[in-house]
C-alpha cells in the first residue's frame, strides 16, 4: 500500500510512519514542521518506500503528490493547549481546511480516509484511560475547547 500520513512528523504521525514502513507500506509523509520535528522522522530519510514532503495542509500546493495512493491518514494538527492558544486560527484552518484538502485527496485516488482525534476532545477527563462511551469533561470556555 501507498499511504499519506499528514502529519507525519509528529510524535503519533511519526510513530505510525514507522509501523507503516515496518510492515512493507510505501509513505509518503506530509507535514509543515509546525508543531512536528524533522528528528521525528530522520532515522527513515533514505529508507525505501518512504518519501517526506514539507507542506501545510490548509493549501492546495501540499497535495502534488505523483503516483498512486491507497489511503490518507489525517494526523495533522496541533495537540495541545499550550499550541492551541499560540496559533488558535492556523489550528481551526487545521481542522477544516486541511481536513477538506485530504478527503479530496483521498476522493480523487479512490483512498480509504482516516481521520486521527487528540484525547484533547474529552477536556481534562474525570476517567483515565478515556473508553468510547467517555463524553469527557469540557469546559466550552477553557483552554482546551479549541
Amino acid at each position: 500500500m501507498r499511504v499519506v500520513v499528514a502529519g507525519g512528523a509528529g510524535f503519533l504521525g511519526s510513530h505510525l510512519c514507522d509501523a507503516l514502513i515496518d510492515r512493507g507500506d510505501q509513505v509518503v509523509c506530509v507535514d509543515s514542521f509546525t508543531t512536528g520535528s524533522k528528528r521525528n522522522v530522520a532515522h527513515l530519510s533514505g529508507t525505501s518506500g518512504f518519501e517526506l514532503i514539507e507542506a501545510d495542509v490548509t493549501t492546495t500546493d501540499a497535495f502534488a503528490i505523483a503516483g498512486p495512493i491507497d489511503a490518507v491518514m489525517n494526523l495533522a494538527s496541533p495537540a495541545s493547549p499550550k499550541d492551541y492558544l499560540a496559533m488558535p486560527l492556523a489550528t481551526l484552518a487545521v481542522g477544516s481546511d486541511g481536513t477538506r484538502n485530504l478527503l479530496e485527496l483521498a476522493c480523487r485516488h479512490d483512498a480509504t480516509f482516516f481521520m486521527a482525534s487528540t484525547s484533547e476532545v474529552y477536556g481534562d477527563p474525570l476517567v483515565h484511560p478515556q473508553t468510547e462511551d467517555y463524553w469527557g469533561h469540557v469546559n466550552p470556555i477553557g483552554e482546551r475547547s479549541v
